[in-house]
């Protein structure tokens, strides 16, 4: 039962930002969503030995931040730390706690790999497995819907209209609301733009989720698949946005570089490798100190610009990260500055 709530009476008709967060239509679809989100792929119960880097203490802290600062896209899969399904749980364990904000969240997740048993059943995009993920999903996340819903990778072996048609069940009995995908190539997608051109519109793609950052453009095979989403409406929301935290000034003085830091702690962190990178965040701190912005801030605040981008969703394992990202969606960007990123990325 709805209650009355005094401080709902007298709203406006309609709004455009939330906390002082602008929102953005997903793709050619009616949802809205704030241009800055949040990555909830470390969060988890590291004590379990499930390599999250973000206890559940400090996520719900997070997230309590996050809904103050209108960063209300929170993106998650259920294979999340060591096929665990333990991120998806501590956003459960939130809503819980706060039942009345479940509407306020675009609530988004991922499925294909296999999770929740070993058999061949348990992955992929069968019409068995699609459902039985999502209810899964669901259960741990402790809500009735999913508003986005991804395909994590693509199916080769599966027809696309089997897949299609759960995704059409699933959403006329309102276990998702929306269709994403990920990792997907152009030909991927103009296949299912083909095939869902064919069915309901229940079906169609409104969003795609690859790996994208400025230091580097869109990652091969799936090269290509941003000028798509520009041509067909369709959202594209990078993954990795920051390039795994090289989009900082983290990275910039090795000397002060190590453990806790994430490349560091990956092995990946190499400044000999990564001249040509580091180069290019340093010019970009030189050019962000200029409007009294962070590199990460640029770099975020940029991306929005470029046709076909969607929102982003940074991860933050900080309250001041978070506060960080969620600036870069409040501001824009100058021509200068605009110019500026484009001469130092060669993208735009």
């Amino acid at each position: 039962m709805i209650k009355y709530n005094p401080d709902l009476y007298g709203m406006a008709f309609t709004y455009d930002e939330f906390h002082g967060m602008p929102w953005k239509q997903i793709g050619n679809s009616g949802l809205r969503a704030p241009v800055i989100g949040l990555g909830a792929w470390k969060f988890g119960y590291p004590e379990t030995g499930d390599g999250a880097r973000v206890t559940e203490k400090e996520a719900l802290a997070l997230l309590d931040k996050a809904w103050e600062e209108g960063v209300l896209l929170w993106d998650t899969a259920n294979r999340y730390n060591a096929s665990s399904g333990n991120s998806e749980r501590v956003l459960g364990t939130w809503f819980v706690k706060n039942p009345e904000k479940r509407r306020d969240v675009i609530l988004c997740t991922k499925m294909f790999g296999s999770m929740d048993g070993k058999t061949p059943n348990h992955c992929r995009l069968s019409r068995n497995n699609i459902k039985d993920a999502v209810y899964a999903c669901l259960e741990r996340m402790q809500t009735d819907y999913i508003d986005l819903l991804y395909f994590h990778q693509f199916d080769a072996y599966t027809p696309v209209e089997e897949s299609l048609s759960a995704i059409e069940d699933l959403v006329a009995g309102d276990y998702i609301r929306y269709l994403g995908v990920s990792n997907f190539s152009k030909e991927n997608m103009e296949l299912y733009e083909k095939t869902s051109n064919s069915m309901s519109i229940r079906t169609r793609v409104v969003a795609v989720q690859n790996k994208f950052d400025l230091l580097h453009g869109e990652y091969a095979p799936n090269d290509g698949v941003l000028g798509f989403c520009a041509k067909h409406n369709v959202a594209f929301i990078p993954h990795g946005p920051l390039a795994s935290g090289l989009l900082t000034d983290r990275y910039l003085d090795a000397s002060k570089v190590g453990k806790g830091d994430r490349l560091f702690d990956e092995g990946t962190y190499d400044p000999g490798a990564m001249r040509s990178e580091l180069e290019k965040v340093a010019a970009i701190k030189d050019l962000a100190s200029e409007y009294d912005m962070t590199v990460s801030e640029m770099s975020l605040a940029y991306m929005l610009t470029l046709d076909g981008m969607g929102c982003q969703i940074p991860g933050a394992t900080s309250t001041e990260q978070l506060v960080s990202n969620a600036k870069a969606g409040k501001v824009t960007l100058s021509d200068d500055a605009r110019k500026g990123m484009k001469r130092i990325t060669g993208i735009g």
